[in-house]
């Protein structure tokens, strides 16, 4: 079974790869998830009148952050160069959904995939921070990896499209 996971030696304990004999290439990683809440609270966060203020920019900047310390969060993962990190938000009322997507780039020998993912959480965690004295039972989820580029495995993709109407 350690064969098939490169974080794991020969004897199944942790360790960082290695990852100095790879050419550094230009990567990107795209991933999405999801807060679900009230209609009302929605409302609230696309109008600017949540308690706590610019809910969507906040939650951009955490973000931002999270993907540049994506290395202190989680425990084998490279610290990287980011070039750049775009954060997108699509506001359903009706459905009473937050949809959040991450673009993170660099130019390195190993992948953003885990930046991509960590600005979603942290953008949604935000969400939830700046909303909950409106509604405790918000949902974070569906977050995933939508498409990836660069590095020896190559190109990945779910086979979604970006949200309409984001904002970024």
């Amino acid at each position: 079974m350690a064969g098939e996971f490169t974080h794991l030696d020969e004897r199944g304990l942790p360790r960082m790869v290695d990852v100095g004999g790879k050419a550094e290439t230009l990567r990107e990683a795209v991933a999405r998830g999801r807060v679900t809440t009230t209609p009302e609270v929605v409302r609230a966060i696309r109008e600017g009148t949540t308690r706590k203020g610019e809910v969507l920019a906040v939650a951009q900047v955490a973000g931002i952050m999270a993907a540049k310390r994506t290395a202190e969060w989680i425990p084998l993962c490279h610290p990287l160069p980011l070039t750049g990190v775009e954060m997108k938000f699509e506001l359903d009322e009706t459905a009473g959904t937050v949809e959040i997507e991450a673009a993170v780039r660099t130019r390195a020998r190993t992948g953003v995939e885990m930046e991509a993912l960590t600005a979603v959480a942290a953008a949604a965690l935000t969400v939830y921070d700046m909303c909950k004295s409106a509604d405790r039972a918000m949902i974070i989820g569906d977050i995933r990896l939508e498409r990836k580029s660069g590095g020896k495995s190559g190109e990945f993709s779910r086979g979604c499209s970006p949200p309409a109407g984001a904002v970024s």
